[in-house]
Formats: structure tokens, sequence, C-alpha cells
């Protein structure tokens, strides 16, 4: 077969400070710069993104690849109209070219554009417009993806990831080219049965890890419930931060027979409703945390980790907020343990560049992060005014090795290692949640031997992280990402969506 490939990822937080334009979906820093044709394959190919390997599954089952686009930007408010014009157009035009017998898209499923709430239903339609109705199109999703109507009735299967962190994305990859290869060889009608049943509450980000419960147990079951009835089942948990009349987890599912299939969503559904009491998470203020962890520490032979979820750049954060830096500073977490404490990653281009340009062992005032607007119209904390020694600095090439992003490299553009008070901070000039130990060593710290850690990171950090850490806590720092979708300003969810479990 010849199969037309694309990707357009991207998270969207309507309550972010930052819009992505077409300059953030060209910055290649968390995900790959904007890419087409025959370059999109070399790009992609080696990565642990779901492109990356379904790239290499369909070289492995001996398919022809029709490369169009691949369009990813870090999570922030709403994708300008520009920029989902420019990724839209890029590919319904490629797909008006034909020559294909089947398309694979690689889609996040929670974008929203300025002119398109449903910005990947938007482009299946598109799609579907020029391909018609016969063509098969299977995509992959972010186990966040908030999935409409549009998306189920317009693609013939999806589906999404089944780990947060999320580890399986080559694995749904896979999963996607074999519904692919099974529904395009079909000539019954409809070729694929579906259901779907909508999840009637939101779930906070930091309690849709699949290494905690309810969440470890439910995707247990998914497989159970699969194995029993042959079906593929999608359990999408939702991003709880886009204001839209569908935002929110569904549980839906794809097979031959159309009784096996809503009987097996039929009680996955029920699972996860049966749970609802278990969708919580305990959040620390700043300061609770940081007194917490130091605690900890004490007695602890491997590092302290505080997620700072409220700034996490991977859920539209800017990670540039400094609410624990002032509980660190304000608790002498530097002084108590001396170059053993640090925070990552700082998103401050300004304070970095001035860092690179003194040089190692310069000694110099800067201004750390700064105040942001929040989802509840506050300001955050302060930026920091301190003086900083510089340890290290770099030009944030980063080639990254842990289990949810071997083979991807970043690119931060200048970055710096300086200590304030015994602190360690991180700065770089891009942005990215604190997802690697590399994150950590590409500016000379050695994360196992720290004492405490503060990653801008809500879930993913635990993938690298939970392996070498005593203790993991939550902290509940002003920011743009609410973790506790209930304090989100909501003004288009239905009537029957509650805001939380």
């Amino acid at each position: 077969m010849k199969i037309f490939v694309a990707g357009f990822q991207h998270e969207t937080n309507t309550f972010a400070p930052s819009p992505a334009d077409w300059a953030a979906f060209n910055a290649g820093s968390a995900f790959p710069a904007f890419t087409r044709g025959p370059a999109m394959l070399d790009a992609l190919g080696g990565t642990s993104l779901p492109m990356g390997g379904f790239i290499r599954e369909a070289l492995r089952r001996g398919w022809t690849l029709v490369p169009s686009a691949w369009a990813g930007a870090s999570p922030s408010a709403r994708i300008t109209a520009d920029a989902f014009e420019r990724i839209a157009e890029t590919i319904v035009g490629d797909a008006r070219q034909g020559g294909f017998d089947a398309i694979y898209l690689d889609l996040h499923g929670a974008a929203v554009a300025e002119n398109a709430d449903d910005a990947e239903g938007e482009l299946l339609q598109r799609l579907r417009a020029v391909v018609g109705p016969e063509m098969t199109i299977v995509a992959s999703l972010d186990l966040h993806a908030n999935v409409t109507e549009r998306m189920l009735r317009l693609a013939d299967a999806l589906t999404p990831f089944r780990t947060y962190p999320h580890v399986d994305m080559v694995q749904t990859a896979e999963r996607a080219a074999d519904l692919l290869a099974t529904i395009a060889a079909s000539s019954t009608r409809p070729r694929c049965a579906m259901h779907a049943l909508r999840v009637p509450f939101l779930l906070p980000l930091n309690a849709q890890c699949t290494l905690l419960e309810p969440a470890a147990s439910l995707i247990a079951l998914q497989g159970e419930l699969e194995r029993q009835h042959g079906v593929t089942l999608g359990f999408a948990m939702g991003f709880p931060a886009a204001d839209f009349a569908e935002c929110g987890p569904v549980v839906f599912g794809h097979g031959a027979q159309q009784e096996a299939v809503a009987r097996a969503v039929t009680a996955l559904h029920a699972a996860v409703l049966g749970q609802r009491a278990q969708w919580r998470l305990e959040l620390l203020s700043p300061h609770a945390a940081v007194s917490q962890a130091l605690a900890l520490a004490e007695a602890a032979d491997a590092p302290v980790v505080i997620a700072d979820t409220q700034d996490n750049p991977g859920a539209g954060g800017d990670s540039n907020t400094t609410g624990l830096l002032h509980a660190l500073i304000a608790a002498g977490a530097g002084r108590r343990f001396p170059g053993r404490v640090a925070l990552g990653l700082l998103y401050d281009a300004n304070a970095a560049a001035a860092a690179c340009a003194a040089g190692v062992g310069a000694t110099l005032e800067l201004t750390l992060g700064r105040a942001v607007c929040c989802f509840d119209g506050r300001l955050s904390d302060p930026a920091l005014r301190a003086s900083c020694r510089v340890l290290a600095v770099s030009d944030g090439v980063v080639a990254l090795h842990g289990p949810m992003t071997a083979g991807s490299t970043l690119r931060f553009g200048p970055s710096a290692c300086v200590e304030v008070d015994g602190v360690r901070v991180l700065l770089v000039s891009g942005k990215c949640q604190m997802l690697d130990l590399d994150l950590y060593r590409f500016l000379g710290i050695e994360p196992a031997t720290m004492k405490l850690l503060v990653n801008k990171s809500s879930v993913h950090f635990r993938a690298a992280f939970a392996p070498i850490a005593s203790h993991i806590l939550v902290a509940k720092a002003a920011g743009p990402m609410a973790a506790d979708p209930a304090d989100l300003p909501w003004q288009h969810l239905p009537a029957g969506m509650a805001r939380r479990p």
C-alpha cells in the first residue's frame, strides 16, 4: 500500500497567556520543527514520537510512504488562524494530489485554533472533502485528547496512548498501523463499527497518571475487555483546560461487530464512573512542599522531587514563574544542602543570554523569571532579582535518551546553570518541561546525586525521575495551568459536565 502520512500536534490551553503562532511551529524546541516532504521522514523516522513509530512500522510492512508535513508546537494558548491555515492548507493540498491508498495522521486531539474550536475535526473534514468517504483514515491520538463527535465520525479509527507519562507512543503508532491494514482490507460496510460514551466530569491532569490509581487499573481493564470482546478500545482522558463544548474524557471503541464494541465500551465507561471518587491527588502550597521536601531529604538517600505543575510548559505554562524558586530561597534550601538543590527548566532567554555572555565563573545580578497572568486573572509571583554565579553554559542542543524521548534532539539556544543562594537554576531560551534526566545533565547536574529537584512538569517527569526519586510531591504554585480544573473560569462547558470528579 501507499500511505499518505502527516502530523499535527498541539495541546491547547485556552486559558494560557501565549498563543501558538507560525513561529512556534518552526521553533523546534519541545517538538521537531515544521518539515514537509521526504525531509519529514528523515527528521522523525528515528524518534519515539508516534510518527517515528509509524514510519518504521510501515517500512517493516513493505508499505510506501507519501509524506506530507509535520507540524508540532509546545502546548500554549490557541493556535493562531494564520498558523492553522498554513498547516491545514499544506496537508490538504498535498492530499489533493492523490496517488495513495490510505491516510495515517499523527494527531494530538486537543488542538484549538482561533478559527476552529475542534481543530483536528476541521482538518479531518477538509481531508474528507478531498479524498472522499471511501479512503481509509486512521489517526493516533494523545491520551489527553478531547475527542469530538466530528473526529469519531470522519476518521475510520482513532487510537490514543495508554500511558501517562507517554512511554507507549511507538506502540500506539503500531496499533494504528494494524487498524489501518484491517480496515483498508475490509469489504464490508461499514468497514469498522464504532461506539463512544462521554464521561460527565473533567479529570485533573495530575490524576491521569497511569502509574497511579485509578488510571493504572482502568488501563489494565481496557486491555482485558479488548481481549474478551475482540475490539480496540480508546480511553482519551481529555485535556481539562480547553474551553469548548466537547472538552473532557471519552471512552470509545472500534471493531468488526457493533454489539461487541458497544458492550466493551459500556463496561469500561461504567468502570471509569465507578472510580469517580478516586480521581484526586494531594496538592501542596509552594512553602508547604519545600518544607516537607527538606524534611524528607534529611534522611533520604535519593532526591526528593517537587512537581511545579501549574507552570508546566507541557500544558500551556511558559515555564517562567518563580513561586517555587522564592519558596526555596525563603526556606534556605540551598544553604541547607549547598549545591544539591536545583530547579529546571526556567525559560528566560534574557537571563540565559546574559549568563552565557558573562561566562563560567562570573557573578552578576540577574532578574530570573517573571510575573505572568494566571488562569484566574491574578499575577503569579514576581521575578527574582539576585546575585548569580554562572556554573555552566551551553548552546542548548540536547540529545535525549529517556523512556519518553529517546532519539529526540532539542534546541533551546543559549542556556546556563546559575547558582542563587546555593540553589542551582537551569536557564533556557526555549520551552520544554523537565521530562528527561539529560535536561539536567547538559548543564552539569547529575540529578541522582541531588537532594532536592524542582521540576516544571505535571506527570511526564515521572517516567525518568520516579526510578531515581525517594519521594515525589506536587506543588500548586501560581501559574497559567490549573491543577484543579474547577478553578478555571469556564464559559463553554455544557451544563451536564462537572468541573471535577
